[in-house]
């Protein structure tokens, strides 16, 4: 893609480029030679995030090649051939992964982490095969966010993904170059671009999931405070750890709310 083509984009999808080179360059993410396996879902967010890194290869001062990938999960109404064509039709190889994700059960009672950990497995696979380095994930900011919270409220734990982190030693890097956008700029660069939409089909348990809950919150959080999303993305970079509990003081906190009181007093 020349440059050319890139400034007969929308201003929008020069907005959301521009961030994602940012993130890019802030966390190092490409170096030059790199092999990328892209994980293309069919939702708007990984059709954004292919988007936009084809169009930076007219940018980057590195050469890097890119390798879509699509887990074929065996979802009833998915269109992993028609997403493979699309994709290919863009210039960009494409490679569809078709694996068994139920166990027992119809795909309504499938667990969540189930299904999103052999998905991951699938696509590390296809990266490590296909001689790529790293893997692009389309995660962005609002995801990161409710990550934090999900784990704080659910699992007692401060964690989050990170724009890069590596695995398994070092021999595959995962990078999320959509980090610094928000899911309603995507949610508009997708009707404003008129993409193709090809997860129609939801899967069944996204309405009731963990993960809606939270954003559900955070949505009202935002509609007192509209910098709350960015605010909990910002305090990864701002922890004051002096502020932070000794965990070996604190073996167990009851569940009982009078007696966690006191537990948490008497520390």
């Amino acid at each position: 893609m020349t440059r050319s083509s890139e400034y007969r984009k929308s201003y929008l999808f020069r907005q959301v480029s521009r961030r994602a080179g940012k993130a890019l360059t802030d966390h190092h993410m490409l170096r030059d030679g790199d092999k990328v396996a892209v994980a293309v879902s069919g939702g708007k967010d990984s059709l954004a995030m292919l988007h936009v890194l084809a169009s930076r290869q007219a940018f980057i001062p590195v050469q890097v090649r890119l390798l879509a990938v699509v887990v074929d999960q065996g979802r009833p109404g998915f269109p992993a051939g028609e997403l493979a064509e699309y994709i290919r039709s863009l210039g960009i190889p494409c490679h569809v992964e078709s694996i068994t994700t139920v166990k027992d059960g119809p795909w309504d009672q499938t667990n969540c982490f189930w299904c999103s950990r052999v998905r991951r497995k699938a696509i590390f696979s296809v990266a490590q095969r296909q001689g790529c380095a790293q893997v692009a994930l389309g995660h962005h900011l609002d995801d990161i966010v409710t990550t934090i919270l999900l784990n704080l409220f659910y699992h007692g734990t401060i964690c989050a993904m990170k724009p890069k982190q590596e695995l398994f030693d070092g021999k595959i890097t995962i990078i999320r170059p959509l980090a610094y956008e928000r899911e309603e700029t995507l949610i508009r660069l997708h009707r404003t671009e008129r993409w193709p939409t090809f997860d129609r089909d939801k899967c069944p348990q996204d309405a009731t999931s963990k993960r809606k809950i939270v954003k559900q919150l955070l949505r009202q959080i935002e509609g007192h405070n509209p910098d709350a999303a960015v605010n909990v993305f910002r305090s990864l970079q701002n922890i004051q750890t002096a502020y932070l509990l000794d965990g070996s003081r604190i073996n167990t906190v009851p569940r009982d709310h009078a007696a966690a009181r006191d537990v948490l007093n008497a520390a």
